[in-house]
């Protein structure tokens, strides 16, 4: 299949590869400084799994897909791309790495070190980085940063109750879904001013209390098994749950991270599945209470940050819950009038830009989010940056 045969568009031609742990999305853009035009997408899910397969215009093959580079190498020659002048990469954790770089062996030296940071995420991006180095040789390849927008965090957001020892080393709070509140950032434009929570609503769910566009505090912490639980991540737990699952499960530390990161979250409490599309539509009580406490954590989320920027001038939702689930939004919502909130349920219901009550003096906004036009952008800019990298 020749997706792109003919059609080049204006601009630097910029693939851009997110991989996730158990998936891998492609897109391509022309980019230039006037903006992204995306020209086609594709991507492959379940991988490593009985139902893995390849999704491109549209439908899906099965197909056995054992590891992310075979992901890549069956995207790369089902679309059979004409040459492309640059790739990005959505890297989930950047550590102390606070800007996109240009790929180097210094650095894919570091990326490895992260790993225990993120060992869910890292791992497959690292493959993904090394498959694309040998399928497109000489191509510059970039590492966009899930966790560099999160660098503007005051101490006070950063800092963990730990000994000073652990700071050092490097344990503190990051926050991820950077690419996806920069996003949302450019496209609020003058309307990122003043006091902003921006809710992330996805298999992965986090939210950002933003202050003029900068990040000042968020919910996940140190990795993105932490803050609100999700599709099959716990989120926040009292360390105390963790003591116990350690010495009266007597779970190792690999057992512990699969509970923690595959079957806590919507699929731990429904029992069924962590798609919160199906446990909206599911009628038995265990569905009912993970879609409540899902929206019961979420409200709580905004209230925190709320308070940490004294006071809150616009709620955003986005990503896939976030953009799509109507019932979630008006949940999450209510209890929130002392902070101004009022929805117009029927705004709500079709899904309109501006979901809030005209009496409501915070506006509620629902934006959908792309972090692959963001990773184009800081690819186009990377690359035309003065200096090395």
């Amino acid at each position: 299949m020749a997706a792109m045969n003919g059609q080049r568009g204006n601009g630097a031609r910029l693939l851009c590869l997110n991989a996730g742990s158990s998936s891998l999305k492609l897109a391509l853009y022309a980019v230039d400084a006037a903006g992204e035009t995306r020209l086609l997408g594709a991507a492959a899910q379940e991988i490593g799994r009985p139902d893995s397969g390849v999704r491109v215009d549209g439908s899906l093959r099965p197909m056995p897909l054992p590891d992310h580079r075979t992901a890549l190498e069956t995207l790369l020659q089902a679309l059979e791309l004409s040459p492309v002048d640059a790739v990005g990469h959505r890297l989930v954790h950047g550590g102390e790495h606070t800007q996109p770089e240009r790929l180097t062996p210094a650095l894919r030296e570091r990326l490895e070190a992260l790993v225990p940071l993120a060992p869910l995420h890292i791992p497959p991006a690292l493959s993904i980085l090394d498959a694309a180095a040998k399928h497109l040789p000489g191509v510059p390849q970039v590492a966009c940063f899930d966790t560099a927008f999160h660098r503007t965090l005051p101490e006070i957001a950063r800092r963990l109750p730990l000994p000073g020892r652990y700071h050092e080393r490097g344990v503190r709070r990051y926050g991820f879904h950077g690419l996806s509140y920069e996003y949302i950032v450019r496209r609020l434009g003058e309307r990122a001013r003043g006091r902003l929570v921006v809710a992330h609503l996805g298999n992965g769910a986090s939210l950002a209390a933003l202050r003029d566009g900068r990040s000042v505090d968020t919910t996940m912490g140190l990795t993105p098994t932490g803050g609100v639980m999700m599709a099959t991540r716990s989120g926040d737990l009292d360390p105390g749950v963790l003591l116990y699952l350690l010495r009266e499960e007597k779970l190792e530390p690999d057992a512990l991270e699969e509970l923690l990161d595959a079957r806590a979250g919507l699929l731990g409490v429904s029992g069924r599945s962590g798609d919160m599309a199906e446990l909206l539509a599911a009628s038995d009580p265990a569905a009912r209470l993970a879609v409540a406490l899902f929206c019961y954590q979420v409200r709580k989320a905004v209230g925190s940050l709320a308070a940490a920027l004294g006071g809150l001038d616009r709620l955003v939702f986005t990503g896939g819950i976030g953009e799509h689930a109507a019932p979630v939004r008006a949940r999450v919502c209510e209890g929130l009038a002392h902070l101004g909130i009022a929805l117009d349920a029927a705004a709500n219901e079709r899904g309109a830009e501006r979901i809030s009550a005209a009496n409501s003096t915070c506006p509620v906004e629902v934006i959908p989010t792309d972090e692959d036009a963001m990773i184009a952008r800081h690819v186009h800019e990377c690359l035309h940056r003065a200096g090395p990298g």
